[in-house]
């Protein structure tokens, strides 16, 4: 077994650190980025909004913001060490809705999106207890039964890149009832319930979708410390006798008024390659 890094002074001139010190955080054993795309996902809308869908003649994307993310984590039984990610994904859609020849009405509905992944988490069957208090109570611990690990996921707001209008057929409603359970704190954001059946007309959007998916556990590192961390700024604080004095320690925003380049060409010779 190699020799193990203990913590104190660090010897030696090849290095600038002058102790090695111990500490707690969370690892990443494994993480994935992925880029999706979400075909024809379905836009459940509220009930003021889905009476002007039934009238709509043509539908037009503004844009799609992401609400929340459930994420659930299970070991997996054939593979130890590894785990299944589920999330799912909820969405708003921003849409505007033309009737006519009148101007078009914006309304918002709702669109989710499932996804499973697999990573590595390791093991771990140590049973953690902290003194942390809690608002239930004085001086209760926070229990954890189990030793699982953490899985976070980074998601940006998504790109709206289609949406289309479709009549419910009349036999059958063109696939059944896609009824889904909505938590009530997503159903909240919109004004009214979210219509699950009975419309004339459905809303469907394609959204991509760039995220990180990753697993973290709690650890104990030995790690190298060069240096205390101490902030070379000044607080600035605001002067109640002469707030010009505050102002001339702004610095001036030039971005604000010559926004900068989204790719900046070093060799004029590719720049009609390169700058398009």
């Amino acid at each position: 077994m190699p020799e193990k890094c203990l913590t104190g002074p660090v010897a030696g001139k090849d290095t600038h650190a002058k102790e090695a010190v111990c500490i707690h955080t969370k690892k990443i054993y494994d993480a994935c980025r992925d880029k999706d795309c979400l075909e024809d996902l379905r836009v459940y809308m509220p009930r003021y909004a889905q009476d002007v869908v039934d009238k709509a003649v043509n539908v037009k994307a503004r844009r799609a913001e992401l609400i929340w993310v459930y994420i659930d984590v299970e070991s997996v039984s054939f593979n130890r060490g590894f785990y299944t990610v589920d999330v799912k994904y909820f969405y708003k859609v921003i849409l505007d809705v033309f009737t006519g020849v009148r101007t078009p009405v914006e309304v918002s509905g709702l669109a989710t999106f499932d996804k499973r992944v697999i990573l590595f988490g390791s093991e771990g069957n140590a049973k953690i207890f902290t003194s942390q208090a809690s608002l239930e109570g004085l001086d209760n611990q926070l229990i954890r039964m189990a030793n699982m690990p953490a899985a976070i996921v980074e998601v940006v707001d998504p790109i709206c890149l289609n949406v289309k209008l479709a009549d419910v057929c009349e036999c059958n409603p063109c696939g059944g009832c896609d009824c889904i359970d909505v938590p009530e704190s997503i159903a909240a954001v919109f004004d009214d319930e979210l219509v699950m059946g009975g419309e004339e007309k459905r809303v469907y959007c394609t959204l991509g979708q760039f995220s990180i998916i990753r697993l973290e556990r709690d650890t104990q590192l030995v790690v190298p410390v060069i240096d205390v961390c101490l902030p070379d700024k000044e607080c600035i604080s605001s002067s109640d006798d002469n707030p010009c004095d505050l102002f001339r320690r702004i610095k001036f925003p030039v971005d604000e008024f010559f926004p900068p380049n989204a790719i900046e060409c070093n060799d004029f010779r590719d720049l009609k390659n390169r700058c398009v």
